[in-house]
């Protein structure tokens, strides 16, 4: 079958189906090869790879998995698009699919079954109202993973990769850098994508730390201290702290912990490392 990648090709598949974009699934479509090639090299897809592919939408980013991947699993929740995806990848003896909400699919289980235990790969054009919950998703529940190479818009890959003191610095900065190092492959137009998004979009991939950067006492409280510090920008950061529910600290604990740290008292979250605030989660857990 010819590629998907041709957009003629995509166009023939979906007159064929009667295909409906649904909104509420943020369905866009990959339509160049050039921007497959590059997500399949900077995810370092090889023969030894188990494969989970997030949203495979009609199947072209499937297509290009199954030619340099061992196995793809690809988890797709639009029910409609199950028939279409059994004929566009009936050629690939080693892809899956899945029927499901990723957000509600057990990957550890996935990753014990279909890899032993071991690392896999996660490859996604994600849609982008669901970008954060899923990547942090795989994250948090400690899903064995090596990396996660994911299309995502271009704004948000700029906060995945920001440091301290930059305006796109902010909690999922904090977040994503704990458990992963992240590195912008390549920037996408509007144009390589059926229906055209209104936005611009980013590879990014993400390559999960061996061991967590810093080492904290308690990782949920690094967590809380990181999202009061970003959820009132222009407060200092023991306002913030103090401000926020769920956390019972006294302004005067948060100032002697940052004098502690050779920090001003009246310093603002976006001016921190995620080693200053492991550091301060720390001291505040004394």
């Amino acid at each position: 079958m010819e590629k998907l990648s041709n957009p003629q090709k995509t166009i023939e598949v979906i007159q064929k189906y009667q295909f409906d974009f649904q909104k509420k699934f943020g369905q866009n479509f990959l339509i160049d090869g050039r921007v497959l090639e590059k997500i399949m090299d900077a995810a370092d897809i090889t023969k030894e790879d188990f494969v989970l592919e997030i949203g495979p939408g009609i199947g072209t980013m499937t297509q290009y998995l199954a030619e340099r991947a061992r196995e793809v699993l690809a988890v797709e929740i639009d029910k409609n698009l199950i028939p279409i995806l059994a004929e566009t990848l009936s050629e690939y003896e080693n892809v899956d699919i899945l029927n499901a909400d990723i957000l509600k699919t057990d990957l550890n289980k996935i990753a014990e079954e279909k890899n032993g235990g071991h690392p896999i790969k996660v490859v996604a054009n994600l849609p982008y109202y669901i970008t954060t919950p899923i990547i942090m998703g795989l994250f948090e529940s400690h899903v064995p993973v090596e990396n996660v190479t994911v299309m995502v818009q271009k704004e948000v890959a700029a906060r995945m990769q920001a440091g301290p003191g930059t305006k796109d610095y902010g909690a999922l900065s904090l977040a994503v850098q704990y458990y992963a190092e992240p590195y912008i492959a390549a920037n996408v137009p509007p144009n390589c994508f059926m229906p055209r998004p209104k936005v611009g979009s980013a590879v990014i991939r993400l390559t999960k730390h061996k061991t967590p950067p810093v080492q904290v006492k308690n990782e949920k409280l690094l967590f809380q201290l990181i999202r009061a510090s970003f959820n009132q920008r222009r407060k200092t950061l023991q306002n913030g702290i103090k401000n926020f529910s769920g956390l019972n600290f006294s302004k005067e604990e948060v100032a002697e912990a940052l004098e502690q740290m050779g920090v001003s008292p009246t310093i603002r979250g976006e001016a921190l490392t995620l080693e200053q605030f492991a550091q301060l989660s720390n001291l505040l857990d004394g």
